[in-house]
């Protein structure tokens, strides 16, 4: 599949162009953006706490079964501290296996649940596994959703060595580069003040995905991966 890099959509960006920014200009500073999959779950009340002590503003792709309907309060705190709130899909079903209307319904049901609860729907997914095609890519831009794969993973899944997920992510980093982490592992959330504060001496701003590519704005449908 085709992707685009959040560089590559910045540097399209025409004068009309309309992205909001972060608190920097990414096509002058040295950004990154930091995303969590799966949520929201019980250590996701932490990691805000976290974020908010950084003063850094994450993107979460949110579950809806189990997550989104389980912790409305959180899906709102989220969204009310300035994160970007985004749809990892209804129950975390490989897209690519099912037929369109099943497709439209792990999106849709997701983009429902969270605009009862924040006021407005998502504009990015995540899906799952960063398993895509030409079907998926369709029904994303019917709902107005652009796709979000990544650039650095700590395969979080395998371990719960907090040290581990740290070094994995800051051997990874890279300007314009999207981290993928998991705030329902036991290991992920304590590894972030460390992810945090090591980049920010290696002089990154954390930015969101959105902030990441303005001024251009995330196109629904389309696929950016660094």
């Amino acid at each position: 599949m085709e992707t685009t890099a959040p560089g590559s959509a910045r540097a399209d960006a025409g004068s009309d162009s309309k992205g909001s920014f972060g608190p920097v200009d990414c096509r002058k500073a040295k950004c990154i953006a930091l995303t969590f999959d799966a949520g929201p779950a019980e250590d996701t009340p932490h990691l805000l706490d976290i974020l908010k002590k950084e003063k850094v503003h994450a993107t979460f792709f949110l579950l809806g079964k189990n997550h989104v309907k389980k912790h409305p309060d959180t899906v709102r705190r989220i969204e009310a501290e300035g994160h970007e709130v985004a749809n990892h899909t209804w129950s975390h079903e490989i897209l690519t296996d099912k037929k369109p209307a099943q497709i439209r319904a792990e999106l849709e049901k997701t983009q429902d649940a969270i605009a009862a609860i924040t006021g407005k729907k998502p504009r990015l997914m995540r899906p799952p596994q960063g398993r895509t095609d030409d079907t998926v890519s369709g029904i994303s831009k019917d709902l107005g959703l652009s796709q979000i794969l990544w650039s650095a993973t700590a395969k979080d899944y395998s371990t719960t060595d907090s040290a581990l997920i740290e070094k994995r992510i800051l051997d990874q980093a890279s300007k314009d580069g999207i981290i993928l982490l998991h705030d329902i592992y036991k290991g992920s959330v304590p590894a972030v003040p460390g992810i945090i504060d090591e980049l920010k001496k290696r002089g990154y701003t954390f930015v969101t995905v959105p902030q990441l590519m303005a001024p251009a704005e995330p196109v629904p449908g389309t696929i950016y991966r660094p």
